[in-house]
């Protein structure tokens, strides 16, 4: 690119519901991006997200969208059951293609997303936030420094009682909930901060009558090079002060541990002592609390997909990358089925 000239990529959004919202105020706040259309199959809900928005146009169906529109990159925030065939068709028209986790929910559909996107040349990104949440950047920053050692364990758990249902009320109807909700961003975390996964087993509960699925979980991961990783989630426990939506974690090294606790204090426990600094993000200026965490998650990934988009890094994370983690989500089901550890690379490759 020349001395001097800005380059303005052109995108839109498949999907006008609640958490594209998000989506939209934070694509608003990159000076390299214009979202110049939305589309969702509800009408109404895609003129009001414009309105609300000032976007300029307006679409009812994907096909339709991409036949009239010039785009660079296409963001899609729809639920999983329409994920391939939207993100198929996008990537024959765009040299990027974002889609909201999970990528699918099958493997095979993931993986043929993956190879779609490929064939046609396009970037195909996950839109994976929990990695790009602030005190997990600098987690993953201190464990690559050096900091701990090597790591031999973590927990991370994500337990709250909060009403997600208001917002996002399908989560009660589907039959599989946590694991696919939250499970894929702790799985996500576990292969970012410790390595990849050999083994999971997983045990899940149904605690809330009025929820279809499971709505917590734990599951016990044997990573490559021995560590081991618990991951516990609920979403209805009794918990107070309400921790929701943050995350905690702890994890061991050879030479020290990190502790990230529900105040967004991560801690360095040293064999001289113990060092801590806060690392709560700011609040949007379209945000507010308890949200803001996520919220700036949300503008970090965004951030990134323009890095990439102008060469400048590499997509994190892409949707090869992600065909694992969704693995691992759906490898638990059979193991909580079944009552057995799963080997994932067999699982795997009993799939492709």
């Amino acid at each position: 690119m020349g001395e001097g000239i800005h380059l303005t990529f052109r995108g839109a959004i498949i999907g006008c519901g609640f958490f594209a919202q998000n989506h939209l105020r934070a694509w608003a706040e990159l000076a390299d991006v214009a979202i110049v259309a939305v589309c969702d199959s509800d009408a109404d809900r895609a003129r009001t997200t414009a309105r609300v928005h000032n976007i300029g146009r307006v679409y009812a169906d994907a096909a339709d969208l991409l036949e009239h529109e010039q785009l660079d990159f296409i963001d899609v925030a729809t639920t999983p059951e329409s994920h391939r065939d939207l993100v198929e068709l996008a990537a024959s028209r765009c040299r990027l293609v974002i889609c909201q986790k999970p990528i699918a929910n099958t493997y095979a559909d993931a993986l043929a997303m993956v190879a779609a996107a490929e064939a046609a040349g396009a970037t195909l990104m996950v839109h994976e936030n929990f990695r790009w949440q602030k005190p997990y950047r600098e987690i993953a920053r201190r464990i690559a420094a050096g900091d701990i050692g090597t790591p031999r364990f973590a927990r991370i758990s994500f337990r709250h009682g909060v009403d997600n249902y208001v917002n996002q009320p399908y989560l009660k109807r589907i039959e599989r909930f946590a694991l696919m909700d939250m499970g894929l961003h702790l799985f996500d975390l576990a292969r970012q901060l410790i390595n990849e996964v050999e083994t999971v087993s997983c045990r899940t509960q149904r605690r809330n009558p009025e929820v279809r699925g499971e709505d917590a979980f734990t599951a016990l991961l044997g990573h490559v090079g021995g560590a081991t990783t618990v991951l516990d989630c609920s979403y209805h426990s009794v918990i107070r002060p309400e921790p929701f939506p943050q995350t905690t974690a702890w994890i061991e090294g050879d030479d020290a541990s990190l502790s990230l606790t529900a105040d967004y204090r991560l801690q360095w426990h040293r064999h001289d002592g113990v060092r801590e600094v806060l690392l709560e993000p700011p609040v949007p200026v379209w945000g507010a609390p308890p949200w803001h965490g996520v919220m700036d998650s949300v503008r970090a990934f965004e951030s990134h997909v323009v890095d990439v988009l102008n060469g400048r890094a590499e997509p994190e994370p892409s949707g090869r990358h992600n065909l694992m983690t969704l693995a691992l989500a759906l490898a638990s089901y059979d193991s909580a089925e079944r009552d057995e550890t799963i080997a994932i690379d067999a699982w795997i490759e009993a799939r492709e």
